[in-house]
């Protein structure tokens, strides 16, 4: 084994795993914001949802908040087990698809898919 892309491989998991962490807090905390109260919102950034009693918030609660929260609870878990996956060099195909799942991070995305691209050889082989 080549330890170069041992380490690579490590941490291209790892960046997974603390990605899709990420993503699950986040998504948790905008499934929340729907569920258990409101989103104050400036009537300046919403003209078509003003309140013509005149108040300076407007609480309303956005149904978007679920379907984006949780689309990051899915990815972010998917990233989980795909990251799991890369430091156990069990699976590359749920490594790989775990990295992908981490790209909506940015960098942090690219170069987990980038490690563990690197690292393909690395895998069991699947039978």
């Amino acid at each position: 084994m080549n330890e170069g892309r041992g380490g690579l491989l490590t941490a291209g998991g790892i960046l997974t795993i603390i990605v899709g962490a990420l993503e699950v807090i986040g998504g948790g905390v905008l499934v929340a914001l729907r569920v258990f109260g409101c989103v104050p919102l400036r009537m300046g950034l919403c003209p078509p949802l003003a309140n013509p009693g005149g108040g300076l918030f407007m609480h309303i609660f956005p149904m978007w908040l679920i379907i984006m929260g949780g689309v990051c609870v899915i990815l972010g878990i998917i990233a989980i087990a795909g990251g799991v996956s890369a430091v156990k060099r069990k699976s590359f195909g749920l490594a790989l698809a775990g990295a992908i799942c981490a790209l909506p991070s940015g960098v942090l995305g690219i170069l987990a898919i980038i490690f563990i691209s690197l690292g393909k050889g690395e895998f069991e082989p699947d039978y």
